[in-house]
């Protein structure tokens, strides 16, 4: 059932972008005269098509990893004599231009929408408050302590963990200092806070800032009682039952689940625990032997147990939402910001900065796509929009195939007032399709290896 609602989910996000791109191709091309022959969602047989008025084909294909839109061009095949003035290439460059750009556009376009719609449906986040400092870290060598909400990192407005992750991973691979803003949880004034960076992070796999700088979100307490069960794990096996209220583990009394009770258990691979459990209103003893499991390249204790779920208290709980009005350029800066991070982490990856192995492929996309269904529609909305994003950027890249190289191609052609030759633009297809499939298995490698992991 998980699989099918993530394929779901991949093939209505997919789905989307595909289609939002290609009709606005298609939409311009119509707006220019040119006659488009065939509208595909998807690559492969058709398992669907039919025909509007003007003599379009629309088909919805078996692989839905893309899609396209065939217009009528004398470069593909001979164009009847009537027809040539709703051929492409009869076209002037600056309507060639629009109707190329026009794909990229729209994936900006539908990002807004989505932005838009979460701003004004609203959306609930807690409260970028500080739990305890790491000692020796960089946040507390800069005087940062617990109790500290975060308003402001490098001057732009942070309200949630989200908003603050995301200018921190703006500045991976750097040097310098992050100027981070806060203020007491319990009211006071705001102080600046300078966390110095060298190299930050420069070339690591799955970075997380955050975690590097010593800033982890205040957390209440969590009674260690019982939620769920793996059937097959090491809790199961010892007669664990959800509703077991865990009192003590070898005689040490225990109150919190993640100070007390995940750490014992992750030191004590193999080892066996005596715990007292509280289990409708009588005390029990279990003996647990947690299973050794590798987790970044050192072995834990693991026993398959989750824990029974607390709501956060109303006071670090806040709820986010705009006015229709209002909403589109908050909508519009999100988009900008979103974009600007995209194309800043793309040219880190390039030089080096951050690593090649954060490129993420279907794999990794799939994943997401499930996981922000799960988790709600604002969640869902706003993974669209990010792969809008990325689809939009990526398409505009100055590489011959994509549309940034086409697009290159016609200001080419605009600016010397006749088109590249032939040989030329036929050796930059033959580069940037070796490119796009290198980029891509690397990608699908790269999901693989942490499928793996």
């Amino acid at each position: 059932m998980e699989l099918l609602s993530t394929l779901l989910a991949t093939v209505v996000a997919l789905g989307l972008l595909v289609t939002i791109h290609e009709y606005g191709h298609f939409w311009v091309a119509r707006r220019c005269g040119i006659k488009v022959l065939r509208f595909s969602i998807g690559f492969g047989p058709a398992l669907l098509r039919w025909h509007d008025r003007r003599g379009t084909e629309y088909a919805i294909a078996a692989i839905p990893l893309g899609g396209y839109v065939k217009m009528l061009d004398e470069r593909e095949a001979p164009v009847a004599e009537h027809e040539l003035d709703q051929a492409f290439n009869r076209k002037t460059v600056k309507q060639r231009i629009a109707v190329v750009a026009a794909g990229p556009l729209a994936n900006f376009l539908l990002a807004i929408l989505a932005f838009w719609i979460v701003a004004v449906i609203g959306f609930s986040t807690v409260a970028p408050v500080l739990g305890p400092v790491p000692a020796g870290s960089p946040a507390a060598l800069a005087g940062m302590h617990e109790g500290l909400e975060i308003t402001a990192v490098d001057g732009t407005s942070t309200r949630s963990w989200h908003e603050i992750n995301l200018q921190l991973i703006r500045r991976l691979g750097e040097s310098g200092s992050i100027d981070v803003t806060a203020k007491p949880f319990s009211g006071g004034s705001e102080q600046r806070y300078q966390l110095p960076l060298d190299n930050w992070l420069r070339g690591e796999e799955a970075p997380d800032p955050m975690v590097a700088l010593g800033l982890t979100g205040w957390q209440p307490q969590i009674p260690p009682r019982i939620g769920q069960i793996a059937p097959d794990g090491a809790a199961a096996e010892a007669g664990l039952q959800p509703g077991d209220l865990i009192l003590s583990i070898d005689g040490q009394p225990v109150s919190d689940w993640l100070t007390d009770v995940v750490p014992t258990i992750q030191a004590n691979a193999q080892q066996v625990l005596q715990l007292q459990v509280e289990r409708n209103g009588s005390l029990v003893d279990i003996a647990l032997t947690p299973r050794p499991k590798a987790s970044d390249d050192v072995v834990v204790g693991y026993v398959g147990v989750g824990v029974e779920p607390i709501d956060m208290p109303a006071h670090m709980q806040r709820q986010i939402s705009y006015n229709p009005l209002v909403a589109v350029p908050v909508a519009m800066q999100k988009t900008w910001e979103m974009t600007a991070l995209t194309l800043d982490s793309l040219w880190k990856m390039l030089t080096g900065l951050v690593s090649a192995k954060n490129l993420s492929g279907p794999i990794t996309i799939a994943k997401v796509a499930g996981a922000s269904a799960k988790s709600g529609l604002e969640s869902f909305l706003s993974f669209i929009a990010y792969l809008s994003i990325s689809l939009g950027v990526l398409n505009l890249l100055p590489i011959p195939v994509l549309d940034g190289g086409h697009l290159v191609y016609y200001v080419a052609e605009w600016v010397r007032g006749k088109p590249l030759s032939e040989r030329i633009q036929t050796w930059g297809l033959q580069i940037g399709l070796s490119l796009i499939v290198g980029v891509m298995l690397f990608a699908i490698y790269n999901d693989i290896s942490r499928l793996g992991g």
